[in-house]
């Protein structure tokens, strides 16, 4: 499991090439690195998340304290599984698993 953050974020493309290029599977938060050759991704939908933190910076400009507002997370988390990195790897992902995908790569 791959956390997100600024760190491995620059250095993301370097790091599927290397999972890759030594037969590693990966999970990642975010779908977009399951598209660009993770083995998996779960986690939130930053698209999903957005419009909440509006509302919040909206508040907050409407005169409401940050310390007031209450901690909220993710309220839908997304599957995306890659078959392509997965036959790569040689790992047969289980059908149970694929029902549950939100995306399937092919």
């Amino acid at each position: 499991m791959i956390v997100t953050d600024p760190v491995m974020g620059s250095r993301e493309a370097a790091t599927l090439e290397f999972l890759a290029t030594h037969g590693l599977p990966a999970m990642y938060e975010f779908g977009d690195s399951a598209r660009k050759g993770a083995l998996l991704s779960y986690g939130p939908s930053l698209t999903d998340l957005a419009p909440r933190a509006a509302e919040y910076v909206d508040r907050i400009l409407k005169g409401a304290k940050p310390g007031d507002l209450p901690l909220e997370g993710p309220t839908r988390y997304y599957l995306t599984v890659n078959l392509k990195t997965a036959k790569a790897l040689g790992i047969e992902v289980p059908t149970s698993i694929l029902l549950r995908a939100d995306e399937v790569i092919e």
